[in-house]
């Protein structure tokens, strides 16, 4: 069975740093997309990060560009995501998530196949 958890959560202010991390295991192949997602109370489950197998460049959301960072150790079979400059907006439970399709665009949560738990990311001004 695979298994998702993530860590490094937490509670910040405005401007702080966090490193979420996600460990995997349970399989023994390689995931095709990798992705973090996140929701808040009341909102819709939204994309923040995916990383492609044999991808060039990840996919960040335009609300993250240039602040977070998914990063991956295969050694450790474990999925990053540093996030910089947080802000109130990025209150959210963070989910990683992996996906097994190849060809996938990676972007929607219905491409994968496997999530976390969730870790909760709290941002005060």
């Amino acid at each position: 069975q695979v298994q998702l958890v993530e860590s490094g959560g937490g509670s910040v202010q405005a401007g702080g740093s966090l490193r979420l991390s996600c460990a995997a295991s349970g399989y023994s192949g390689s995931s095709y997309c990798w992705g973090w997602f996140r929701q808040a109370p009341g909102r819709e489950r939204e994309r923040v990060a995916a990383r492609i197998r044999g991808g060039s460049s990840p996919y960040y959301a335009d609300r993250v560009k240039g602040r977070f960072t998914i990063s991956q150790d295969n050694t450790k079979n474990t999925l990053y995501l540093q996030m910089n400059s947080l802000k109130p907006e990025d209150t959210a439970m963070y989910y990683c998530a992996a996906g097994m399709v190849s060809g996938s665009s990676c972007l929607y949560s219905s491409e994968y196949n496997y999530w976390g738990q969730g870790t909760q990311v709290t941002v005060s001004s």
